[in-house]
Formats: structure tokens, C-alpha cells, sequence
């Protein structure tokens, strides 16, 4: 499995939760907290249906977490000019210190997991990844593969 680059990305990915969980752990703050977060932070008046589809979750599982978050005053629900329905979200003030502290202490996890690496190394896996992560947007859903016997 080591040469499988689907589980590589992945098992990279879950060791990068679990270490950023270990670092931002007495900040009060999940890994899925902080993914919200930051996408609100990075698409500030985004209705909850768009948030759980980045997010890849059900809308009821997106509507919950926003409600934790908004009981911790670091989001905040703004009713929608065009749709009476729809809700727009946004960082709380409060929000934004805490967005600081996560993001440094992401950077560290970062710096600290990629350390072996020259920088150039690091450049080049960036670029990779992000080519990859690229073509697998493009291709949509994809078919699954007949079984090779």
C-alpha cells in the first residue's frame, strides 16, 4: 500500500487531522470546527447548503455544527437580502483571534511534518498535489473501474 498514491493521500491527510487535533486541543476547537471556520473565513456570506457541500456533509450535520459555533459567539447567521429562507454565514470578532492561533498553529504542524524536506521538495510537492487535486476536479464523479481478472 505504500506505493498507492490514493492511500498515501489519504493516510497523509488523516495523520495531519490527528496531529493538528493534538495541537489545537486545549483551544476548545474540532478539526471539523476549524474547517468551517475556515471556509466561512474564506467565503465570508455563504448560505449553510454551499458550506456542507465544500465541507462534503449532509446539510442537517453543516446546520448543527454552525449552531455549536454560534452558541460560542464565533459565527453568526445574517438573514439573506435575496431569499428570505437562506442565511448567510459569518465570523463573529471573536472568531478572528482564534482563526489567527489555528492557522499558526496549522503552520507549525506543517513546517514541522515536511522538515526532511528541502524547500524545493516541498515546492515541487505542492505543485504535484496540487495538479493532481486539479485533474480530479475536472473529472467530475468518475465511473467505477470493471475488476481486472
Amino acid at each position: 500500500m505504500d506505493n498507492n498514491i490514493a492511500f498515501l493521500a489519504g493516510d497523509v491527510g488523516r495523520l495531519f487531522r490527528k496531529r493538528f487535533e493534538l495541537a489545537t486541543r486545549e483551544l476548545g476547537i474540532t478539526s471539523p470546527q476549524w474547517r468551517m471556520i475556515l471556509r466561512i473565513s474564506d467565503n465570508p456570506g455563504i448560505n449553510q447548503g454551499a458550506l456542507a457541500a465544500m465541507l462534503e456533509v449532509e446539510a442537517i450535520t453543516a446546520g448543527r455544527m454552525i449552531d455549536r459555533l454560534e452558541r460560542l459567539g464565533l459565527v453568526e447567521r445574517r438573514s439573506d437580502p435575496g431569499d428570505r429562507r437562506a442565511w448567510l454565514l459569518h465570523l463573529t470578532d471573536r472568531a478572528r483571534p482564534l482563526l489567527d492561533q489555528l492557522r499558526s498553529r496549522a503552520a507549525t504542524v506543517i513546517a514541522e511534518s515536511t522538515e526532511t524536506l528541502s524547500p524545493e521538495e516541498l515546492a515541487q510537492l505542492v505543485a504535484m498535489l496540487s495538479r493532481v487535486r486539479k485533474r480530479l476536479l475536472q473529472g467530475g464523479e468518475t465511473p467505477p473501474v470493471a475488476a481486472h481478472g
